[in-house]
């Protein structure tokens, strides 16, 4: 095999092992969150990467598991679900951990949902998680990152 040949097999490689990374879940770390008495693990998605990536390319997510994007100053924030395979309903959340409004979001859908009003901070859950506990506007969730 020539040099140039090897080459090129091993930029394929590498090409289609990016490729599969970018297609596999991203798991990042979790914290702690609650809602009344509900105890919520929400993974941190505070880089503009781990926001782009979000809960792309799962097909499940425990009960009670959600993930937390974390933006640096509250503006209006829309999510879509391109990639995205589960269901999702989608919390806009005030700095007070105070929930401004809450989305359902159906898999693979490019139509945005968007914050009512400027936000840092998204929780996404299975969707109906805020419905069937009776979370709606208002609602506060508790943890590091709200000023409670």
């Amino acid at each position: 095999m020539t040099c140039i040949k090897a080459i090129a097999i091993s930029a394929l490689a590498l090409a289609a092992g990016l490729a599969a990374a970018q297609d596999a879940p991203q798991q990042l770390r979790s914290i702690p969150l609650t809602a009344g008495m509900h105890v919520i693990q929400a993974e941190v998605a505070q880089t503009d990467r781990e926001r782009a990536i979000g809960l792309m390319h799962r097909k499940d997510m425990p009960a009670n598991h959600g993930m937390l994007f974390v933006f640096d100053e509250a503006s209006p924030q829309c999510f879509w679900m391109k990639n995205t395979l589960l269901p999702l309903s989608i919390a806009f959340v005030a700095d007070d951990g105070s929930i401004v409004n809450i989305a359902d979001m159906k898999p693979m859908d490019e139509t945005s949902h968007c914050s009512s009003k400027p936000v840092r901070y998204a929780l996404e859950m299975n969707k109906g998680w805020f419905a069937k506990r009776g979370l709606k506007a208002g609602a506060k969730l508790k943890g590091q990152p709200f000023a409670n």
